[in-house]
């Protein structure tokens, strides 16, 4: 590898940054106690699920930073947020946003309870571009589908789903194929209703600034429909699902993946 500034030439390949920002009505626990903060928790929680590349030691991330609030947060209802660098994705493998939900649910939990209402993620592709797909796993998260067929059928709940590219408008010349590819898959865990390209309507603005990732939002794919259950795993799958679908069909810009309860 050619050395560049501030990059080991032996650090380990990555997918990129992974951002999660939760939203909702938050009441912390009155016996919480603030040293234990959300980085804190996050941590540790990947720490304990064997998760976090720690040291020498391999993981799916590796800890960048986490709060409460965000000085850039454009919407007051922002619970928590948590940034990781995403490991290098094997080829059969989804980018692992299901268990980066998971840790970022359970250390928000852990604080307080979170009447969550909109979950905001930045996903990068360029790890998910360059990587080849055996016949196995051509999307390989539909082979935890089996997790999300027992559940209560009262539990399906209306989302909107906003996918954005920033400055690059590539995902715009996608968005009936990616919305026909959704629609062919074997699952119910999102069933779409309908679909159309926006450039700044109802726009969530993300607690980060738009260098961070080719922003502002300006080209994105709206996705109405129903989600199996509301929660992080089912939101998490369904990022997993439209990154690698996005990534397929030529998209190469960080994604900003936005799902609302409606």
């Amino acid at each position: 590898m050619t050395a560049q500034p501030g990059i080991a030439p032996a650090a380990q390949p990555t997918a990129g940054t992974m951002f999660a920002a939760l939203y909702g009505k938050f009441v912390p626990h009155n016996w919480h106690d603030p040293e234990h903060d959300a980085y804190s928790l996050f941590y540790h929680r990947s720490l304990a699920m064997g998760w976090l590349a720690d040291g020498e030691a391999p993981g799916l991330w590796a800890m960048n930073d986490a709060g409460w609030d965000h000085p850039l947060a454009a919407n007051a209802e922002l619970a928590s947020w948590f940034q990781v660098e995403a490991s290098a994705v094997p080829s059969d493998r989804p980018l692992p946003v299901q268990p980066f939900l998971r840790c970022a649910h359970d250390a928000t939990s852990r604080a307080g309870t979170l009447d969550l209402s909109a979950v905001q993620l930045l996903l990068p592709l360029r790890g998910l571009a360059a990587t080849t797909r055996p016949a196995y796993a051509k999307v390989p998260s539909m082979r935890t589908i089996p997790w999300f067929t027992n559940r209560d059928p009262r539990s399906a709940t209306p989302v909107d789903v906003r996918a954005d590219s920033g400055q690059d408008s590539s995902i715009l010349a996608v968005t009936d194929e990616l919305a026909n590819r959704l629609g062919h898959l074997d699952q119910d865990v999102f069933v779409g209703t309908s679909h159309h390209t926006t450039s700044r309507s109802d726009v969530l603005l993300p607690p980060f600034d738009d260098s961070f990732w080719n922003g502002p939002p300006l080209n994105g794919v709206v996705l109405r429909g129903q989600l199996a259950e509301w929660s992080c795993d089912a939101i998490g799958w369904l990022a997993e699902v439209v990154a690698e679908s996005v990534a397929q069909l030529g998209v190469r810009s960080p994604l900003l993946f936005t799902v609302t309860r409606t």
